[in-house]
């Protein structure tokens, strides 16, 4: 039994500590870093069809092989090096996803040529700002949300890959652009301010 009692969301009820750790520490901080949010897009777009967890515990393995997320150098990465990633069981070894990386790096290459940063970017969808929800339970989180929508038609518009609506949903609430902390939950309160 954990010794921290503080209510929390139930989604990472029956899950391990690191996603207990994910939750309390990460989950729903709003992220500027462009490094980061590539970073998490990258690793969303991994998960699909998978778990949260599953692809979490390979992030440093994604760290290793992509250069710590570096945007030029993983647009520039070769075939032959994704080719070579695919074998390494440190990532999630599929041919398109493994792929997306470099194709979204360059994506994003001309995003940040245009607004200035990728955060910029994906920010203004949201207007600049977390939108804070008032989530009662977890039955209440939508798969969805107009501006997921509207950030997914406009990514795939630009390039990207790996970038529907659910997928650009989850992405927001991992970076804050979403506070879907359900209202009982500590984080939710301490990520309103």
């Amino acid at each position: 039994m954990r010794s921290d009692a503080r209510a929390r969301c139930s989604w990472p009820e029956g899950l391990s500590d690191e996603m207990i750790v994910y939750h309390d520490r990460e989950w729903g901080v709003p992220v500027l870093d462009d490094r980061k949010l590539f970073e998490m897009f990258t690793l969303g777009g991994a998960q699909a069809g998978l778990s949260w967890e599953i692809v979490y515990r390979k992030r440093e393995g994604y760290r290793k092989l992509f250069y710590n997320f570096d945007i030029e150098k993983c647009s520039r990465m070769s075939d032959s090096r994704l080719e070579k990633i695919l074998t390494d069981p440190s990532v999630i070894r599929n041919r398109l996803k493994v792929h997306s990386v470099r194709r979204n790096a360059r994506a994003a290459l001309k995003v940040i040529k245009e607004f200035g940063s990728f955060s910029e970017y994906l920010w203004g969808f949201v207007g600049g700002r977390p939108i804070v929800n008032q989530r009662r339970s977890i039955r209440d989180l939508p798969p969805t949300s107009p501006e997921s929508d509207a950030m997914s038609r406009d990514m795939k518009k630009r390039g990207f890959t790996f970038a529907g609506s659910t997928i650009c949903y989850a992405f927001m609430q991992g970076v804050g652009m979403v506070n879907d902390h359900e209202v009982e939950c500590f984080r939710h309160k301490e990520l309103s301010i």
